[in-house]
């Protein structure tokens, strides 16, 4: 059984195989832990999430106990990122930090690629009126700068809590995604699969649900981690720059709190190091993963060992 790439129109010839009994896996997704690329990218976030899970048994203290006695302290076997001005363990911060971090990526990547594929597949099939406004929205929200929008948004915010930077990151970041997906639903509705529900009176939830949406899972799964590591970026900038919950620990909160404290003019570079090369670390994890969906998308990209 093969899978339609709806953007090259070619076919991915690896056929789906079980796993776990009756559970399928895509051919695009066997490809792909097939890819290199993909493949070290899909270790990385995954090793991220890992500490994520476990980070409240290998976490020395809490992250925001203040302990003046060891403050300012190096890296070293006690505390292994060292420690800020007030004495908090770094290493709690980035280990716990990671927790916030990830879920908000997860969770407005998701929102926002659900958004977009609803949004931008059904317009595309249903066309008339509908199309119109969507495409309306869409040029709206993509010639108004993201970030400009998202420190206004987040000056005038009274709460500035996860499920509002959630909500926020995902309504900004939506537009996007819509418009490739449309441009690829727009090549699909014409197929001939398309035309035999349609001829069996399929209704236009189930043909844009069950029939365009299952052939566009690899551009959807490219535009989640796209928007995944971007909303990571954009929610890291904000707290960086005191637009954010000061008082959650996150990557970006560590790195505020750094510089509200000038610690790299007292000559203490590890309170901006440890957050940042996690933040580094776990995007360019993401984008590995990207790059590799995109080599087994399109075959052109792809090298002659994966191919």
């Amino acid at each position: 059984m093969s899978q339609l790439d709806p953007a090259l129109n070619v076919t991915i010839t690896a056929p789906p195989r079980r796993l776990f009994g009756r559970l399928r896996v895509p051919g695009w997704f066997v490809l792909l832990l097939h890819n290199r690329k993909s493949c070290l990218g899909l270790a990385m976030v995954s090793f991220v999430v890992l500490i994520a899970l476990i980070a409240p048994l290998i976490s020395s203290s809490h992250p925001n106990d203040f302990n003046l006695l060891a403050a300012r302290q190096a890296p070293s076997w006690h505390h292994l990122f060292g420690t800020t001005d007030q004495g908090s363990d770094i290493f709690s911060q980035v280990t716990l930090g990671a927790r916030r971090s990830l879920l908000l990526g997860v969770a407005a990547g998701a929102l926002a690629t659900a958004i977009a594929a609803v949004l931008g597949i059904s317009a595309a099939y249903v066309g008339g009126w509908w199309d119109e406004i969507v495409n309306l929205l869409t040029n709206v929200f993509l010639v108004i700068p993201a970030i400009p929008l998202l420190i206004v948004l987040s000056g005038y915010l009274h709460t500035r809590g996860m499920k509002t930077m959630i909500i926020v990151l995902a309504l900004v970041l939506w537009a996007f995604e819509a418009r490739i997906l449309r441009s690829q639903a727009l090549s699909l509705k014409s197929r001939d699969f398309v035309a035999a529900s349609r001829a069996a009176g399929e209704s236009t939830s189930r043909i844009v649900f069950g029939e365009l949406m299952p052939n566009m899972i690899s551009r959807i799964a490219a535009g989640f981690v796209l928007v995944f590591y971007v909303a990571l970026l954009i929610d890291a900038g904000l707290e960086f720059l005191g637009l954010g919950d000061a008082s959650t620990t996150s990557w970006g909160t560590t790195l505020y709190w750094a510089q509200t404290n000038s610690t790299v003019l007292q000559g203490e570079w590890w309170p901006f190091f440890f957050p940042g090369a996690a933040l580094a670390f776990t995007v360019l994890g993401l984008v590995l993963i990207l790059a590799g969906i995109d080599e087994v998308s399109n075959p052109r990209l792809r090298t002659r060992k994966d191919a």
